[in-house]
């Protein structure tokens, strides 16, 4: 069965997609959220709020 990256319904903050990914890619949710946003913070040339609303329209949501 073949994965597909979808925002989660289950992990969720916001919009899911941090728990997508992490659904995705096996990790816990508080892993990929750190992450993210410890990127946001410390690079100056990573727009991650816009990365984040791109994803969340881009991104569709995981099925039941």
């Amino acid at each position: 069965m073949s994965r597909q990256l979808a925002r989660s319904r289950n992990n969720r903050m916001i919009a899911g997609v941090c728990g997508g990914f992490a659904e995705y890619y096996g990790w816990t949710p508080w892993v990929v959220r750190f992450i993210y946003v410890l990127v946001s913070i410390l690079s100056a040339a990573f727009p991650g709020i816009l990365i984040y609303l791109l994803l969340w329209i881009l991104m569709p949501k995981a099925e039941t």
